[in-house]
């Protein structure tokens, strides 16, 4: 049960060259796109809120056997069909220079 969700994870993320797993009411999921639409990024959201109850808590679950232990559920940003991490990992690379070139690198950005 848990590989075809891991399988759909894996569809999603690399459905698109950045892909957020979000939930519509939580303020550093809003961040987190707001950041990337400010520079100049159309992520492909997924609201696991707006999702089925049972899909939500299957995606969600497989994301965070894929984040490490005591990270917040949501979000999930995957760039290039890659895990790049939560809010915390995608501000660290905002600010250290490394977000850009990853989006970039992934066609996400083309300048």
């Amino acid at each position: 049960m848990m590989m075809g969700v891991y399988e759909r994870v894996a569809r999603m993320a690399s459905a698109n060259a950045v892909v957020v797993f979000s939930a519509s009411g939580c303020c550093m999921c809003h961040v987190v796109k707001r950041l990337l639409l400010g520079l100049g990024v159309g992520p492909t959201v997924y609201e696991l809120d707006q999702l089925s109850p049972a899909a939500a808590r299957d995606i969600q679950a497989a994301l965070a056997q894929l984040l490490p232990p005591g990270q917040p559920p949501v979000p999930v940003v995957f760039v290039g069909g890659r895990l790049l991490g939560g809010v915390e990992k995608v501000m660290a690379c905002h600010i250290n220079g490394t977000l850009v070139p990853l989006l970039k690198q992934a066609g996400a950005l083309w300048l």
